[in-house]
C-alpha cells in the first residue's frame, strides 16, 4: 500500500521560567492586551492602606506595629501610609483610579498628598486636591 497522507497539527514554542525551550501542542495562547504603563505609586500605597485597615478591623493583625513587622518597614512608615485613610473618600477614590504612568515620574507623589491628609476638614482637603490634580 503506497499512499500519500498528511497530518496537520499546530505546535508552538514557549520558554519556561528557567529559560528552557519547550514545544507545546496547539495554537500559541494569546497574551492579554495590557494597557501600557504602570500603576502610580500613590495608588498602590492607597490600596495598601485600605488593605491594612481591613486586616486590623478583622483582627488578623493587632496594630500598626504588627503590620510594620510583617512588611519589614518601620512603624513610622506604616503611619505615613495609613494617614492616607484620613483623606476624603472622593480623594481616595480619585487616587485609586489615577491613570497609568507611561513614562517618567508619577504626576502626583506621596509628598504632595501628605499635607492634604493632615487637614481635618474634607472640604478643605478637596480644595487642596483640586490644586495638585
Amino acid at each position: 500500500m503506497s499512499g500519500e497522507f498528511t497530518i496537520d497539527f499546530s505546535i508552538h514554542e514557549r520558554r519556561t521560567r528557567r529559560g528552557r525551550r519547550q514545544i507545546r501542542h496547539g495554537e500559541e495562547p494569546q497574551t492579554a492586551d495590557l494597557s501600557p504603563g504602570r500603576v502610580p505609586r500613590i495608588s498602590r500605597l492607597m490600596a495598601i492602606a485600605i488593605r491594612c485597615d481591613e486586616l486590623i478591623r478583622s483582627g488578623e493583625v493587632n496594630d500598626y506595629a504588627d503590620i510594620a513587622r510583617l512588611g519589614h518597614v518601620t512603624r513610622a512608615r506604616i503611619s505615613q501610609i495609613m494617614n492616607l485613610l484620613n483623606l476624603a473618600p472622593s480623594i481616595q477614590e480619585a487616587i485609586l483610579h489615577l491613570p497609568p504612568t507611561t513614562s517618567g515620574r508619577d504626576p502626583i507623589a506621596e509628598r504632595d498628598i501628605r499635607p492634604i491628609a493632615v487637614i481635618p476638614d474634607w472640604r478643605e482637603q478637596r480644595k487642596a486636591w483640586q490644586v495638585i490634580s
